[in-house]
C-alpha cells in the first residue's frame, strides 16, 4: 500500500511544509521571520523533485520525506536564505544529514557537483518569484 502525502505536519514547527508543486518566494521570507538567523531549512528529495521546508531541525523534513516514500540516498539538506537578493546566494547545500561517508560525502556540505546540480534544479522548480 502506498503512503499518500501528509501536507502541513509538524514534527518541531508549525511551519514545516511539503512542497510538491510550487512555493513563493514570499512565503518562505514569512517562514524566515520565525527562524533563527532569517534562515530556513529545507530538505530537499532530488529523484521525486520535492521539498520540505520550515522545519526546525533538518532530521524532521527528512523523516517527514522518508515516511512519505522517500529513498534515503536522494534526500539531502539545504539552507535557505530567502531575503538574500541573487539567486546563487539563496540556497547553500550545508546540513548535518548530508555527512554521508557510505555515498561518499564526508562533508556537510554536498560536494558532489552533479548533485549539486540537481538540487539546484528541483529548488528552481519549486521556488517561485
Amino acid at each position: 500500500m502506498k503512503t499518500k502525502i501528509k501536507k502541513d505536519i509538524a514534527f518541531k514547527g508549525d511551519n514545516m511544509k511539503l512542497v510538491d508543486k510550487e512555493i513563493l518566494l514570499a512565503e518562505l521570507k514569512e517562514i524566515s521571520k520565525t527562524m533563527p538567523d532569517g534562515l530556513v531549512k529545507g530538505v530537499v528529495d532530488v529523484e521525486k523533485e520535492i521539498m520540505v521546508v520550515g522545519a526546525d531541525l533538518y532530521s524532521d523534513g527528512e523523516c517527514l520525506l522518508l515516511q512519505n516514500g522517500s529513498k534515503q540516498e536522494k534526500v539531502w539538506g539545504i539552507t535557505i536564505y530567502p531575503t538574500e537578493s541573487k539567486d546563487e546566494n539563496l540556497i547553500a547545500l550545508c546540513s548535518a544529514i548530508n555527512f554521508r561517508p557510505s555515498l561518499e560525502n564526508e562533508s556537510y556540505t554536498v560536494k558532489n557537483p552533479k548533485l549539486q546540480e540537481k538540487i539546484a534544479k528541483v529548488f528552481k522548480k519549486l521556488v517561485k518569484e
